[in-house]
């Protein structure tokens, strides 16, 4: 918790107003994927606005190989994963906060036959996340390795889950407590796991729970998997003392109880498939990107139990919505930038679209928030920087040399940005 006595009041304040938490994270390390409350809200507030290639760059590092994951932050260290082209090398690279250095490159899983990667995934995307002295890097079902941040060994590994991602593996890992969660959604097989942090052992499985109702000519499950697979990654909040994970496959959205596995309740949307968002969570409502399909995204009740019907649904959105960029809460407001470069600012609490402006572009990217700013990239290598609030305010474009796939992560006074080639510190 942060020692400013004026964030503290903030933060009190905005708990006595039922927002639920603070509009800003007070954590200065960058743990997972969309930061230490897994939203896209950082502590950060003095990002600076305009940058590119040559200004504010306080250095710039290549890292080898073709990889959409996210970095994470801890202390002094930067991880992230990697693959080679053909899928045979998976590794975790470490690198100097300070200096840029690259510290760490370990080849974690050596692949003989890699499952297929369509040309717009890599073989790492999911985000590692980090702890003290542990990080934890996955690469689907090919492998999932715990490290020791100081020494780069490895503690424990897993290498049998079966899944065939059918497109590769896109879904990051979370922690909660003791437990690495992880959604397992493939064209043959869909499950979450619960890991033991320590051992890496199973504390619990649960297979998905929805009927996909497709058959073929013998009556055997469809063959069809993009209409099975998942790439979304799981969320945790906290309600009435209760813990609760969310998690998206296709086909529903689920919640479930972290401690064992119990599915709590799901809301199904037949006409959506392949979801690769991570939801979040305020005003009494869980806001999910449906995925690729006909759907959009829910704005859900929360409190549920069993197979929920449309009265759970508060609003839905079903234009201009999100597939791959996940969507950022900042107080009342609701930002959703759509893979074609289309940003939009929602109320929250009712849907009511406040507007609507084209950025421009494609985007994977999930957006960061940093001292009332919206920060994120395109595949193009633009990267945009606007206000978060009621009026559409762009304050720059910003032009690197290559894309970005990966999301930002942040810190008190550094933007770090993983291009398709390098990994860059950006800061006053």
């Amino acid at each position: 918790m942060t020692s400013n006595p004026f964030r503290r009041i903030v933060v009190a304040l905005v708990m006595l107003l039922g927002v639920g938490k603070p509009a800003f994270s007070t954590d200065s390390n960058w743990s997972q994927f969309r930061g230490p409350e897994g939203d896209g809200n950082s502590i950060g507030t003095e990002l600076p606005i305009e940058f590119n290639e040559s200004e504010h760059v306080r250095w710039k590092t290549e890292i080898h190989g073709r990889a959409w994951s996210s970095p994470v932050i801890w202390g002094s260290q930067i991880w992230m994963s990697t693959a080679n082209d053909e899928g045979t090398e998976l590794s975790a690279v470490c690198v100097d906060k300070e200096t840029g250095k690259i510290i760490r490159d370990e080849v974690l899983f050596k692949i003989e036959k890699p499952q297929f990667c369509h040309k717009f995934n890599s073989y790492a995307s999911p985000t590692p996340v980090i702890e003290q002295g542990r990080v934890y890097v996955t690469f689907g079902s090919p492998g999932t390795a715990c490290l020791d941040t100081a020494t780069g060994k490895k503690i424990w590994e897993r290498t049998d889950f079966v899944c065939n991602h059918f497109r590769a593996a896109g879904s990051s890992p979370i922690l909660w407590k003791d437990l690495l969660l992880m959604n397992f959604d493939g064209s043959d097989q869909q499950y979450m796991v619960a890991l033991d942090t320590a051992t890496g052992k199973t504390v619990w499985r649960t297979d998905r729970s929805v009927d996909f109702q497709d058959v073929d000519a013998d009556g055997k499950p469809g063959s069809d998997g993009d209409m099975r697979k998942g790439f979304a990654t799981p969320h945790v909040y906290e309600s009435d003392g209760q813990s609760i994970l969310l998690s998206s496959g296709s086909k529903a959205h689920y919640a479930y109880d972290p401690r064992t596995g119990k599915e709590l309740w799901r809301i199904e949307e037949r006409s959506s498939h392949s979801p690769c968002t991570r939801p979040v969570v305020g005003h009494g409502l869980a806001y999910i990107p449906s995925g690729h399909g006909s759907a959009g995204m829910l704005a859900v009740k929360l409190g549920g139990n069993g197979v929920l019907d449309e009265t759970s649904i508060a609003w839905s959105m079903t234009k201009t919505y999100s597939n791959k960029p996940s969507v950022t809460l900042v107080g009342d407001l609701l930002f959703v930038i759509s893979d074609l470069g289309i940003a939009s600012c929602l109320d929250a609490t009712s849907g009511e679209n406040i507007w609507t402006e084209r950025l421009g572009g494609n985007f994977s990217s999930s957006p960061v928030v940093s001292g009332g700013r919206i920060y994120v990239g395109n595949e193009e290598g633009k990267f945009y920087v606007f206000e978060a609030s009621r009026e559409f305010n762009l304050l720059a474009e910003n032009q690197f040399s290559d894309g970005f796939m990966a999301s930002p992560a942040v810190d008190t006074q550094s933007l770090y940005l993983r291009s398709r080639t390098h990994l860059y510190r950006i800061e006053e």
